[in-house]
């Protein structure tokens, strides 16, 4: 069944379609938190973000593996495809 994850690792171990947060960018902005802390700024008042990159990464295998035919319009929108 064709199926869309947020989770690149989804789609990078045979899943279709993942589409979600940027795992490389959330990371960074939780590298600059802990930095912010170490540096003695209270947790308590700092501002909340969220990671704004998505990426979408596309199995083509597991496509051609199901019998489907991905647009080129999405493949051409996608940060990654798995060929």
């Amino acid at each position: 069944m064709p199926t869309i994850a947020a989770y690149p690792e989804f789609a990078v171990s045979g899943g279709l379609i993942s589409y979600g947060n940027s795992p490389t960018a959330a990371y960074r902005l939780e590298a600059a938190y802990i930095a912010r802390i170490l540096k003695g700024e209270k947790p308590a008042e700092m501002p909340v973000q969220q990671s704004v990159k998505v990426e979408m990464i596309v199995n083509m295998k597991t496509a051609a593996d199901l019998g489907l035919s991905v647009p080129q319009s999405l493949l051409a929108r996608a940060d990654e495809v798995i060929e």
